[in-house]
């Protein structure tokens, strides 16, 4: 009898690993795609057409490479981001910790804004009350007892509810599959600047460390787990890549036949044309999932990098995650999306992947951090390379960000 009930507890303790696992995969897969990627993604294959298909191959690779170092190192040192880079160079992970805290604040207006216009197109309120109810929506789940495993059923829940949605528009557009499929092995253009916006888009600020941290507080890490967290950041990546897969053939289906998207919102009027009105609804709802899944994902990373460097914090988590969105809901309400705040956020916010990525793989060479785990070489390689890539990318978005303030 004693067997039998160990046996059924390691069952429930090994169902409740891999929910994490998978939790922490859609966390970091739905935080991707917010209201600026549905976007970002209509907008570039309209001007790619089927050629866009290679650069989010290039953009999955890349990804890939970049969340596989990030989770292994976090995972094998068992510290967060912050730490980590203030062992490697003192006074660093405050920098880090305070970017991404600014990133994840100025962000998050976007995110509760982009959801309140999704519940004004689902059911017609206006937009800020609709934000209003997002961040209600939002602290709730905060509130509950199990906050964590309760962000990683939601996480889940509505990710899985805007893939399949897209999935649906996708075939009313009828692409040119064959042809996508082509021009993804032999683009007729390559955009080297859209695969890097895409690298930054998918795994930059906040977002790059969200999977990460997640495991570390639910207790997954050290060397014996880093087969599971290689697996669950690479699902991660996934998750969002399929997203973006089957908008773009959403897109490329409408494009193709000569219609043009609208500027003011080019998704929008992508699912509208597919699907009609019901698309356009459609459109509503993972613009509002969107939303709050980037709201729940910002918040909870921004709070987890400020934990360890403030006692305060790590004793009031709950209550400061709450705040976090409090304060969003309520810069939204009265003063919509602060232009400055945004610029400024913005060119931070480029300087967290880069800089993160390149602590990181220093970190996985030193003993004090890691201790005896060897980092693959070719991991190294290749995050080399995107930190190649997004330095440049960051160095464009400061230029580009300062031009705006001055």
């Amino acid at each position: 009898m004693a067997s039998k009930e160990k046996e059924l507890q390691q069952q429930q303790s090994s169902k409740g690993k891999w929910g994490v696992l998978l939790g922490a995969a859609f966390l970091m897969g739905s935080s991707a795609i917010g209201p600026g990627f549905l976007t970002q993604t209509a907008v570039f294959t309209d001007q790619l057409l089927a050629s866009f298909g290679f650069v989010i191959l290039m953009s999955i690779i890349l990804d890939v490479g970049v969340q596989m170092n990030i989770w292994r190192i976090i995972a094998v040192s068992r510290m967060r981001g912050q730490d980590i880079a203030n062992k490697v160079l003192p006074g660093l992970g405050y920098f880090l910790a305070f970017a991404v805290a600014l990133g994840g604040l100025a962000f998050n207006i976007g995110n509760v804004g982009g959801a309140g216009l999704g519940l004004n197109v689902l059911f017609g309120i206006d937009t800020i009350i609709g934000a209003i109810i997002t961040g209600i929506i939002a602290i709730g789940i905060f509130l509950s007892k199990e906050a964590g495993a309760a962000m990683d059923q939601i996480a889940r829940i509505l990710g899985l509810i805007m893939i399949l949605l897209t999935l649906y528009v996708a075939f009313r557009s009828e692409p040119p599959v064959g042809e996508a499929v082509l021009r993804t092995f032999a683009p007729e253009q390559i955009d080297v600047f859209a695969i890097i916006t895409l690298v930054g888009g998918t795994v930059g600020g906040y977002i790059t460390f969200a999977g990460g941290h997640r495991l570390l507080d639910a207790g997954i890490s050290g060397k014996e787990s880093l087969r599971q967290v290689t697996q669950s950041s690479v699902s991660g990546v996934l998750i969002a890549s399929i997203m973006r897969i089957f908008l773009f053939l959403a897109v490329l289906g409408v494009v193709v036949t000569g219609f043009k998207l609208d500027a003011s919102n080019p998704a929008a009027s992508v699912f509208q044309e597919a699907a009609g009105t019901l698309g356009y609804k459609m459109f509503g709802l993972i613009l509002w999932a969107a939303g709050i899944t980037s709201v729940i994902g910002a918040a909870y990373t921004s709070v987890s990098f400020l934990k360890t460097l403030s006692k305060w914090v790590a004793r009031n988590e709950k209550l400061v995650t709450i705040l976090f969105i409090v304060v969003s809901t309520i810069i939204f309400s009265f003063i919509g999306e602060p232009v400055t705040l945004l610029v400024i956020a913005g060119a931070i916010n480029g300087l967290i992947l880069p800089i993160g990525l390149g602590v990181l793989l220093v970190a996985a060479y030193k003993k004090s951090i890691v201790g005896d785990y060897k980092h693959p070489l070719w991991l190294t390689i290749f995050g080399g390379i995107v930190l190649l890539a997004t330095t440049y990318l960051a160095v464009v978005t400061l230029i580009n960000q300062a031009q705006k303030l001055f």
